[in-house]
């Protein structure tokens, strides 16, 4: 069984980098035909695919959200971390973590989800 867990700050301030950490268990980062995804949900509004990091590496980034976001992995741990610079209240969000499977083209697993609050 695979498990996700997100960890990071639960409130930033604007202009500040947020930086969370998914730890993967039960499944390596590196297995052939995944992806590792974050995904948010502001408050009232929809889920939104942030950016995603490959079982060999590569990223990529929604198009709306590249030029502040970054995503990268530490195989030896098993997790892969985000990086989203100059933080707005609009990022207030839930940030979930999860696992695309490329062989269903869908996500198959998810973190229960971190809570972060950008405010002064």
């Amino acid at each position: 069984q695979v498990q996700l867990r997100e960890s990071g700050p639960g409130l930033v301030k604007p202009s500040q980098t947020l930086s969370l950490t998914c730890t993967v268990s039960g499944g390596s980062i590196t297995t052939k035909d995944y992806s590792w995804s974050w995904i948010r949900q502001p408050p009232g509004k929809g889920l939104e695919r942030m950016g995603s990091i490959a079982y060999d590496g590569s990223t990529y980034y929604s198009p709306s959200l590249k030029s502040h976001t970054s995503i990268s992995r530490d195989t030896s741990k098993n997790q892969f971390t985000l990086q989203l610079s100059s933080v707005t209240p609009e990022d207030t969000a839930v940030y979930y973590c999860a696992r695309f499977a490329w062989t269903m083209r869908s996500w198959d697993y998810w973190g229960q989800g971190t809570q972060v609050t950008v405010s002064s």
